[in-house]
């Protein structure tokens, strides 16, 4: 396909798949999924546009979770999977969505409809694209370019592979999911339905970006429980849940915040706080490229529990850790082939691909940790996610796909 052809197929999926109302909710994931029924609207135009495509196996499970195949058309090679997700996060408004588009991007800030400014100081990659079409919400909302970019690029590639039967290429698994953002989307996930020997998650942000490894995770639920008098007579029997949550909060170390902290480096992150004198709960993540260190804040997070405990007699602290997934490095590592792969059609390409690290995770993570399949990360165009300030570039977007159909065409190589 043409550049200019599948930069417009590129665009007019995306804008299409950004209106979409998809935002998923943490505070529901314990009972149900997905824990939006809104995300089920995108899973479902996504079936059906496969459908027009030709594909006819196709299945959608009750959580939202979408698998579909393209039938190989040579012989002896291994399926490969590609994999992105269609929710987007709750850390600001993402409903409501009205993508806008800048044709012919001239350099220097960009002034959304709401008055917020993308400034090109804070945004090094602008640079690159003038003269290009960038694409932003009006500013009342995130994009969603995380992930509906990445599905986007899936969907091209698809047609691109069904519409050139010059194309070359094994079995290719199709994996849209719901509730990524939330951690939870891959715990009713049917890993034995999967053909894929390998998967590629397309999830990533900056152009030409490739990922191996991320974060291990792991949440704390807390639950703080005070006594209640009285505030007149509450002298020497009171004891205030909220003062508690409070204490809790300022004694994580400031310096291993999200804000404080880059690289290598792990954080704690308090995420969700709400409760009353009596009772109070807290949500606190924690992410660690080293798992030792990981282990580490879990235990200062329950030492913390237990110190307020003591400063505070009668009050009673709860510390419920959960592991959320792994670095996926080490399933990386154990297939190289997999990812020289990528950077060998990168070449073909003459992209400058580089690796990264990724704060943060993939349901690729959780698909290498508890199926053993490969599943780096590979960029959308992407930027500033989870925020009013989200951009996305089309040249990138452009790239991403194409490396797709390259790898693809690799693979029926091998």
């Amino acid at each position: 396909m043409d550049n200019k052809i599948l930069a417009e197929d590129l665009k007019t999926r995306f804008l299409r798949y950004a209106a979409v109302d998809t935002q998923s909710n943490p505070n529901t994931v314990n009972e149900m999924h997905p824990s939006t029924i809104i995300q089920l609207d995108l899973i479902h135009m996504l079936e059906n546009e496969l459908i027009e495509l030709g594909l006819k196996d196709i299945e959608v499970d009750e959580h939202g979770i979408l698998i579909a195949h393209l039938p190989s058309n040579v012989e002896n090679v291994p399926c490969i999977g590609l994999m992105a997700h269609v929710d987007t996060a709750d850390a600001v408004k993402g409903n409501g969505v009205k993508p806008q588009v800048i044709e012919f991007y001239e350099g220097g800030d960009i002034t959304l409809k709401s008055g917020l400014v993308i400034k090109e100081k804070d945004n090094e990659q602008l640079k690159q694209y003038i003269g290009q079409t960038l694409i932003t919400s009006d500013g009342t909302t995130l994009l969603g370019a995380d992930d509906k970019a990445g599905v986007s690029e899936i969907m091209s590639a698809i047609k691109l592979l069904i519409n050139d039967n010059s194309i070359k290429h094994g079995e290719i698994e199709i994996i849209f999911t719901c509730d990524e953002e939330t951690g939870c989307g891959m715990d009713v996930f049917l890993y034995d339905k999967l053909h894929c020997k390998y998967c590629f998650t397309v999830d990533g942000g900056t152009r030409y970006e490739i990922e191996k490894e991320c974060f291990n995770a792991s949440h704390a639920d807390i639950t703080f429980t005070g006594k209640s008098y009285h505030t007149g007579d509450a002298r020497g029997r009171l004891v205030n849940a909220l003062t508690l949550v409070g204490k809790y909060i300022s004694s994580i170390p400031q310096a291993e915040s999200p804000e404080a902290t880059d690289g290598r480096f792990g954080f704690y992150c308090p995420l969700s706080m709400e409760g009353s004198l009596e009772k109070a709960t807290l949500g606190v993540f924690m992410r660690d490229f080293d798992l030792e260190q990981l282990k580490r804040r879990e235990k200062v997070l329950v030492t913390l529990g237990s110190t307020l405990e003591v400063l505070y007699p009668g009050a009673e602290v709860k510390v419920a850790i959960r592991n959320q997934y792994y670095n996926m490095v080490e399933v990386s590592n154990k297939s190289p082939k997999v990812i020289d792969s990528i950077f060998e059609a990168g070449k073909r390409l003459g992209l400058p691909l580089f690796d990264s690290i990724i704060r943060g995770g993939t349901d690729g993570a959780r698909m290498a940790n508890e199926s053993g399949i490969p599943c780096p990360n590979l960029f959308t165009g992407g930027h500033n996610f989870h925020s009013l300030s989200e951009w996305a570039a089309l040249p990138a977007m452009v790239d991403s796909t194409n490396l797709l159909v390259e790898i693809i065409k690799i693979g029926a190589e091998k």
